[in-house]
């Protein structure tokens, strides 16, 4: 396809407005050559819903500075146009996190214009819809589970997951389950959350009160081999007292709050390690690393029952849910073909 029959394309994208201290989302009709500069430009089949894009559809700046903006930290499509000798017209890839749908347009738009080194070529094993089932949340659990399997092992005991109804959580306990771990789940929706987690495979899921300690103790019962934390705030520091000797948590998430108190006594008593978990700017070596686990042995299995896919008219509601606390699961948006 020629350069100016390129720019001259028009393409539909959910748009994030500010009008004084209040921010509007609208379906909008832009043009290719309003997009960014990088070396590939992408025809967006998938992309999903993550928390960080309901807080950019706000106005959060934390997440996204300027507006209008086009929110959508994961996409999926087909290379249109490259000016990488890595890429060629009609390649099937997936992008997600460096500064997609936070400051740069993003999933959803029907097209994105990226630098080369943020898109992963799709592996083989994993559909650009099963990639976008995954995302973020998926990538981000797999990070977990590969930092927490260098050192626990299924022999080991329990493994905590935090946060159970989200995306990180969910898919986290999916792939441990797989890889034979005694997986616990908490969550704040036990009532409502118990029966779908346990058909994930896991050993049990608990309440959030279960987990939390209100009680300040420098130092717990040990009872876990290791832990994914996904919620942040109260529940990490409660679950860095409670485990084992030589045990690891990882933490990715501050939906429970950004900040958290501890004593050194579980790290020099107990001998454990706190991983950060950080998927936006993750070496690309390692990226294509991850994916490839994802395609193969690492898989979750069953991804459409743990997915809703909507329509771009249908991805406001969406976006509410989730401000509101009443989404469970992952949300994939498919744009029309």
């Amino acid at each position: 396809m020629k350069g100016a029959e390129i720019m001259d394309k028009i393409y539909r994208a959910l748009r994030v407005m500010e009008k004084g201290e209040e921010y509007k989302r609208s379906i909008v009709e832009r043009q290719v050559e309003d997009l960014p500069e990088g070396e590939l430009l992408i025809k967006v089949r998938y992309s999903s819903l993550n928390y960080k894009d309901a807080l950019s559809c706000v106005g959060n700046k934390g997440v996204t500075r300027q507006y209008p903006h086009t929110p959508g930290i994961d996409a999926a499509g087909v290379v249109e146009a490259s000016e990488d000798a890595a890429f060629q017209e009609g390649d099937e890839v997936i992008v997600t996190g460096y500064d997609l749908g936070m400051n740069t347009d993003g999933g959803f738009g029907e097209y994105i214009r990226v630098p080369a080194e943020w898109a992963v070529k799709r592996p083989e094993g994993l559909t650009l819809k099963e990639s976008m089932m995954i995302g973020t949340a998926g990538f981000t659990a797999t990070l977990s589970v590969h930092k927490l399997l260098l050192t626990v092992k299924k022999e080991d005991g329990e493994v905590l997951v935090t946060g159970g109804s989200g995306g990180v959580a969910t898919i986290a306990a999916k792939i441990l389950a797989k890889l034979g771990y005694q997986v616990v789940v908490s969550t704040g929706k036990v009532s409502t959350q118990k029966d779908p987690l346990m058909k994930l495979g896991i050993k049990d899921v608990i309440s959030r009160e279960e987990v939390e300690d209100t009680r300040g103790k420098p130092m717990l019962k040990s009872r876990w081999a290791g832990v994914i934390d996904t919620v942040g705030g109260n529940t990490l520091a409660s679950v860095l007292k409670t485990v084992s000797y030589n045990g690891v948590v990882t933490t990715c998430g501050n939906v429970g709050g950004d900040r958290f108190e501890s004593s050194v006594y579980p790290f020099i008593l107990r001998g454990i390690t706190l991983y950060g978990i950080d998927s936006v700017q993750c070496p690309r070596d390692h990226r294509v690393k991850i994916w490839n686990n994802l395609s193969g042995s690492w898989k979750p299995e069953n991804l459409p029952a743990m997915t809703s896919t909507v329509s771009l008219e249908e991805l406001d509601q969406k976006v509410t849910e989730m401000l509101e606390g009443k989404h469970a699961g992952r949300v994939v948006l498919q744009h029309r073909d």
